[in-house]
């Protein structure tokens, strides 16, 4: 008979009940136990599990080509695919936290989560068109921020959403005034890509850094 307190016994029942409770949407593994849920924590360094049955993050990036139930069918940006499968433990962000009926076919997404034995990915936490820009302000609306970005110097929009957008100035507290954005500035901008007319929701821009 096999000693039920064997440690290799718990992790692989631990295991399969992970990827018995992925399928079949109960509460699996809540985002806490892998890192951060905020936007910074899409670019964050990856941090060992506090789960001891779980041996690593799994990582996938790409583009929504089909949304099956709660599966995400992604084609990644180097040929490859994943299948991302939401729990009601997933963290959804797109702009600002949200759910799964936000998400689009065409979106871009980043997702952190748990490798299953069946090939998909258990999803604690997922960013939906979340950019990372390194810019420069070259023109400054009511409503919107124009930059550039790159040694090409792309040219972007970023928009300003109310009660949403903030700023940071000098490492400082983040404030929804952003009278002190000057043109020039070097900046870094947090925010949501806009598919449909390839502009940026601005979630955070930083200068003076």
């Amino acid at each position: 008979m096999t000693d039920r307190h064997d440690p290799a016994r718990r992790g692989f029942d631990r295991r399969r009940f992970l990827t018995t409770a992925a399928l079949g949407g109960a509460t699996i593994v809540g985002a806490s136990a892998l890192g951060g849920l905020d936007a910074d924590a899409a670019f964050a360094a990856p941090i060992p599990s506090l789960d001891p049955a779980i041996a690593k993050s799994a990582f996938a990036e790409g583009r929504i080509t089909a949304i099956k139930g709660s599966v995400l069918e992604v084609a990644g940006s180097y040929g490859d695919r994943h299948l991302i499968q939401l729990t009601n433990a997933t963290s959804i962000w797109k702009l600002r936290t949200t759910t799964a009926d936000a998400i689009r076919t065409g979106d871009g997404l980043y997702a952190r989560g748990v490798d299953m034995p069946d090939g998909t990915i258990a999803a604690d936490a997922v960013w939906v068109n979340i950019v990372n820009l390194f810019c420069t302000v070259r023109g400054i609306a009511k409503d919107r921020l124009h930059l550039t970005h790159g040694s090409a110097d792309h040219e972007v929009v970023g928009r300003i959403v109310p009660e949403t957008t903030t700023a940071s100035y000098l490492g400082g507290a983040l404030t929804p005034d952003l009278s002190r954005v000057r043109i020039g500035q070097s900046a870094q901008v947090l925010g949501a890509w806009r598919p449909e007319d390839d502009t940026v929701d601005i979630a955070r821009v930083t200068v003076g850094h």
